[in-house]
């Protein structure tokens, strides 16, 4: 995804909600229904920029998080997340690895 400015492995910080959280996938634009965003996207960000899948770090949700409202975690200590394990092998440089998909 070439207008993204955050990838697959990369740990963030959320600005509203202040929790960290890793990425495990990336829409061009959001992707739920306009009933979701009138709920729950309260700050009415841009639907047409990238929307991020977020694990959150202590927790056992994951969240779908406009770019706007997210930054660079500059504490790269891991996500302590249940899915951590089924989506990355390793963090290296602050930085989790995606494990490769196996197609049989």
């Amino acid at each position: 995804m070439s207008n993204a400015k955050f990838s697959i492995g990369e740990i963030v910080h959320h600005k509203l909600f202040n929790y960290r959280g890793v990425i495990f996938n990336v829409d061009d634009s959001m992707q739920l229904s306009d009933k979701w965003y009138k709920q729950v996207a309260k700050s009415k960000p841009p639907k047409n920029k990238p929307w991020y899948h977020v694990m959150v770090d202590n927790q056992l949700h994951t969240t779908y998080v406009a770019e706007q409202n997210l930054e660079v975690e500059h504490n790269h200590s891991p996500i302590v997340h249940p899915f951590i394990d089924e989506y990355f092998f390793q963090i290296k440089d602050g930085r989790y690895l995606l494990k490769a998909i196996n197609i049989n």
